[in-house]
């Protein structure tokens, strides 16, 4: 259980950590490279061969969460390919109750996601989550990725908050080490962002399944 008394702001990250990462590694590793290879005439494998190349090239980069980059870059409207599996788009366990709590406790609750706005209008059209937010920030409005040590100051500029009384949660261990070394005090790591995914072990920081693992939830 974490000091709540030492938090008043919490950040939280959007994919992998509110909603399940399953949606997001099903079309990078596995619509997406059928639907490159129907429109460009290419087997699978080379499909999959060229989009590696090209994504990986470019990880933790702002280009790497800009689905207007990868839409010129792939000659396709990745907006809509990605609307057409939007059925897996889905909300993690116990992510409303938490979500909820902290509500009740009069927490200031910002989600803080590289997710590029058009894939971030279209997920909270689907999950309703903003309906819990005291704000909502892309780190393409900041112009940095999170995992960028340029971007913790630009965010504290735009949305104030006490490095030392905020809690961050995130899947993204590089997003929290930039983050820790910017001064967040309470970091949490989500060890298994897709529910189809292995469990992961997370040495750096604090690590949950679940967000019940962090706050008591009153059964239903």
């Amino acid at each position: 259980m974490l000091d709540w008394q030492g938090v008043d702001t919490v950040l939280l990250d959007m994919d992998g950590t509110l909603l399940d990462l399953h949606y997001d590694n099903h079309f990078w590793f596995n619509h997406l490279p059928r639907r490159y290879a129907e429109t460009h005439g290419l087997t699978l494998a080379q499909a999959e061969a060229a989009l590696m190349e090209e994504i990986e090239g470019r990880r933790g980069t702002l280009e790497w969460y800009c689905l207007n980059f990868w839409s010129r870059e792939l000659k396709m409207d990745i907006p809509a390919v990605l609307r057409e599996i939007e059925d897996r788009i889905a909300v993690r366990p116990h992510v409303e109750d938490f979500l909820s709590n902290l509500r009740q406790m009069d927490k200031r609750v910002l989600l803080v996601t590289n997710a590029h706005p058009d894939g971030l209008t279209h997920k909270l059209e689907r999950t309703g989550i903003d309906r819990w937010m005291d704000g909502i920030v892309s780190s393409h409005d900041l112009g940095h990725a999170k995992e960028s040590p340029d971007f913790w100051p630009v965010l504290r500029e735009h949305s104030v908050f006490e490095p030392n009384r905020t809690l961050f949660v995130d899947d993204n261990e590089q997003v929290l080490a930039a983050a820790r070394d910017y001064g967040i005090a309470h970091l949490l790591c989500i060890r298994q962002p897709d529910s189809r995914g292995p469990l992961r072990d997370i040495t750096d920081f604090p690590a949950i399944l679940h967000f019940n693992e962090i706050i008591e939830i009153a059964p239903k």
